[in-house]
């Protein structure tokens, strides 16, 4: 019989469930990804804010890529490598936080509907204290409620299929309007760089929509909890790490920049006598 405490300010997040045999190892793999994925974004932010040639449309939009690739992982992984090392009873963290990180998780992932989605989820009453997954989303502060969430998941389904459906249609669009021009161009240097870039693309693209389609469902069987917070996790540090490398050292100019920082410096005829 589940215990219910009607509007507690405490939560518990129920986070991964790994032993202790392999707590460290977790902890180390979540630890090396938000580094690389930390390291990666904010170079490409930083190399596109101070060359001034990047100051283009193409670029600020990359950038906005990475600001958003970074909000996302820290509002996730800095918290869930410290719950990682706590033992379940101790896992806890207050209801504004909860909110706070449930409203990021949305921004993150959609931006859009994240003000009307948060005033549809504060107004719940809480009868229930325990967040099952290992972060906040809204999803996770519905099963908080008693109360009937009939509203919010009707309003959260709508949304996510107007979304996919918008995002998929887009995505079909371009891609119908490439392969045609790439069919009727005999430029075999410029298809290979088209098709290239674009399978990149859409296999992080494909990885993002079956992610975070899968949590969407699985919020709705609990007896697959484990596999939602494995897809909810990879939702993050998949295209946190991937983007950098296929938006951002996969242009020449950046390329070109990365290379000149980097690259040993020539020794002045002088230096060698």
């Amino acid at each position: 019989m589940e215990n219910y405490t009607y509007n507690s300010f405490t939560l518990q997040i129920e986070g991964l469930k790994v032993t202790t045999d392999y707590m460290y190892l977790v902890f180390f793999l979540l630890f090396i990804f938000y580094i690389v994925i930390m390291f990666m974004n904010i170079g490409i932010a930083v190399l596109i804010f101070i060359d001034k040639n990047l100051h283009q449309p193409m670029y600020v939009l990359l950038c906005n890529l990475s600001v958003s690739d970074i909000i996302g992982s820290t509002n996730i992984l800095p918290r869930l490598l410290a719950d990682v090392l706590r033992p379940p009873s101790e896992r806890f963290i207050t209801y504004y936080e909860c909110v706070v990180q449930a409203f990021l998780t949305q921004f993150f992932s959609t931006t859009a509907h994240t003000v009307l989605m948060i005033s549809l989820t504060v107004r719940l009453n809480r009868c229930r204290t325990l967040i099952t997954n290992p972060f906040c989303d809204n999803a996770s502060l519905f099963k908080l409620s008693c109360d009937d969430v009939f509203i919010n998941n009707v309003y959260g389904l709508t949304f996510t299929v107007i979304l996919l459906t918008a995002s998929i249609g887009t995505m079909v669009l371009t891609y119908s309007k490439i392969t045609v021009v790439c069919l009727m161009s005999k430029n075999i240097s410029l298809n290979s760089k088209a098709l290239k870039t674009c399978s990149t693309h859409l296999a992080v693209y494909l990885i993002m929509l079956i992610s975070g389609f899968t949590v969407i469902i699985l919020h709705r069987f609990p007896y697959y909890s484990d596999y939602r917070k494995l897809f909810g996790i990879l939702f993050v540090i998949i295209p946190g790490s991937i983007n950098p490398i296929i938006y951002g050292v996969q242009s020449k100019e950046i390329r070109k920049l990365l290379l000149a920082t980097f690259r040993p410096k020539t020794c002045l005829p002088m230096c060698k006598k």
